[in-house]
């Protein structure tokens, strides 16, 4: 932004074409040059009205050509009207989020206002702070009857004493709140009037303060943004009845000449009109194309990912399949083992039954020999 507001200073010192050397054509000034702004051509640019301040919108990336805004007035009506009505339309949404600002300016000023609880007059405060005496009276002689029938073993009547003695509580205690509302209320008011009113401003929405120095009511009238939308809306107004004229003078040559033939202007018009709708077309095309390939896209990468998931989900099940297989293995060589134990035990026992049998048949013939 910078670079391009010193390139705009040298143009002006120094002219366009400083930096064309004697043998190069000079290029000719066309204000249709995309690289000029549409709005400082029409009426002013609206980047230079509110700059400091809250509403800045920042520098213009666009070129501020004196020339070509004298070229751009010397041009007939028909071919400024689709500049115009860009800059009505852009500085429209402009005043349209101000009349809202304005909108929730007064709606914050108005619920500020409300709140208002009725006071009352001495006289009734005093018959409520009687009233509350009184009944203070009767709630402490009810409560010593409830207490006495208590003592008494009158359970039933020191139950209703002390209902009644609730409900002249209650009123009590409505009586203190009104006391206590008013009070407050007084307050209120007296707060409220020592206060400063304002009010919202009806062109740049601003909070003024009712009945201020007029020193700072002349610096708010005087400032950038106050000035900077009344310039909008009296611009706005002129360029849409220009825009009007020209359309009603458009719309009567073309009545009045059906035979006519169109001028040069007209066709480069229409031109023009085609060529955009053409390059709307082509935009619309490339957008459903980029759509059509990322709606593609994201349902290739959802095939892969159900793949990945499927991939995954067979790899857990294989895994479990051979931990289960190995689980099974090792019970079987468990119980292998444990049978090849349980033979050895037997063959054991047998051999040595065998070899006792032996023994005694040994000892009986020796035995018997002996005899």
């Amino acid at each position: 932004m910078a670079v391009l507001a010193a390139a705009q200073l040298l143009d002006e010192l120094m002219g366009r074409n400083r930096n064309v050397a004697p043998h190069e054509k000079v290029k000719e000034l066309n204000w249709e040059d995309s690289e000029y702004c549409k709005y400082f051509m029409v009426k002013f640019c609206p980047h230079d009205l509110f700059v400091n301040t809250r509403a800045d919108l920042g520098t213009c990336a666009k070129v501020h050509d004196e020339e070509a805004r004298k070229l751009f007035s010397q041009a007939k009506n028909h071919r400024k009207i689709h500049y115009q009505e860009e800059f009505v339309r852009f500085c429209s949404s402009m005043l349209n989020e101000v009349e809202r600002k304005i909108q929730k300016g007064k709606q914050r000023l108005a619920l500020s206002g409300k709140g208002e609880v009725t006071s009352l007059s001495p006289a009734q405060t005093q018959r409520n702070t009687e009233q509350i005496n009184l009944l203070n009276e009767r709630i402490n002689g009810l409560v010593e009857e409830a207490e006495q029938a208590g003592t008494d073993g009158n359970v039933e009547q020191a139950q209703g004493l002390m209902k009644l003695c609730d409900q002249l509580k209650e009123e009590r205690d409505a009586l203190k709140t009104k006391n206590e509302n008013s009070h407050w209320s007084t307050t209120a008011e007296i707060a409220a009037a020592q206060e400063k009113q304002m009010e919202v401003c009806e062109v740049c929405g601003a909070f003024l303060i009712v009945g201020d120095a007029q020193q700072r009511i002349d610096d708010h009238l005087m400032g950038k943004q106050h000035v900077g939308y009344a310039k909008l809306k009296i611009a706005i107004e002129e360029i849409s009845a220009a825009v009007q004229t020209a359309r009603e003078e458009r719309r009567g040559g073309r009545t009045g000449g059906l035979g006519s033939t169109p001028t040069v202007d007209d066709r480069r018009d229409r031109d023009r009109r085609s060529h955009e709708s053409r390059r709307d077309r082509d935009r619309d095309r490339s957008r459903e194309r980029i759509r059509d390939r990322s709606e593609l896209r994201s349902e290739r990468e959802k095939e892969r990912s159900c793949e990945h998931r499927e991939r995954d989900r067979d790899r857990d099940r294989k895994e479990r399949n051979d931990r289960k297989d190995r689980e099974k293995e090792k019970l079987d060589r468990k119980e292998k083992d444990r049978r090849d134990k349980e033979r050895e035990k037997d063959r054991d026992r047998k051999h040595r039954s065998d070899r006792d049998a032996g023994r005694d048949s040994r000892s009986s013939r020796h035995s018997s020999h002996r005899r």
